[in-house]
């Protein structure tokens, strides 16, 4: 008689991948979430009592500390409101130019990805502080740049600026999706392995 054939048995992390339709329904729902959620999150903001009352005392808050890095820097601005002003220069932070869109975008991802909760949320509280600390360095440079190389302002703020913010939070998105696959590739096998070890004691 002749030995049948085996079909090898799959070992590491293949062992452990869901089938190709499950991964299919999975990120499926991801975008759907997701969509769903910026939706929600772009409708809150945009009503006029959120804008009012957290949009643009948040917004005047990027003013007042971008203020307190310009004058380190020695450019002697003061602050009204969400507008940054010198002798030289002047600039207001409208919506759009306070790391807020971009923030949405990554916590709607962030948010809508199949991670325990907890873990998703810190993400989003570390990559919005990330997004706004981009941001500031954002409306500093725009403003250094306004005041001493004015030519250059308006392709630095609607073109480079505009793109590195939003890159910078997907980029961290990716980041964090990765990070977070790993963690739960490696505690699926951890547990498979645990439940062989069981099943061979027996």
């Amino acid at each position: 008689m002749k030995d049948e054939p085996k079909t090898p048995a799959k070992t590491g992390a293949g062992a452990n991948s869901p089938p190709r339709g499950a991964a299919n329904r999975r990120s499926a729902f991801f975008l759907i979430r997701f969509v769903v959620l910026l939706v929600v999150f772009y409708a809150i903001v945009a009503s006029h009592p959120v804008n009012d009352a957290v949009i643009v005392p948040f917004t005047s808050a990027i003013a007042r500390v971008s203020a307190v890095i310009l004058n380190v820097l020695g450019e002697q601005v003061t602050v009204n409101g969400t507008e940054i002003r010198s002798s030289r220069f002047a600039v207001a932070i409208e919506n759009g130019c306070n790391g807020v869109e971009t923030a949405l975008l990554f916590g709607a991802a962030v948010l809508a990805f199949p991670a325990p909760w907890r873990r998703r949320l810190i993400g989003f509280l570390a990559g919005f502080g990330a997004i706004q600390a981009i941001n500031l360095v954002r409306v500093v440079s725009l403003f250094w740049i306004g005041a001493h190389r004015p030519a250059l302002f308006s392709s630095s703020h609607t073109v480079l600026w505009q793109s590195i913010v939003v890159l910078c939070g997907v980029l961290f998105f990716l980041a964090w999706a990765t990070r977070e696959q790993k963690a739960r590739a490696a505690a699926t096998a951890s547990v498979a392995g645990d439940a062989h070890g069981r099943r061979r004691r027996r």
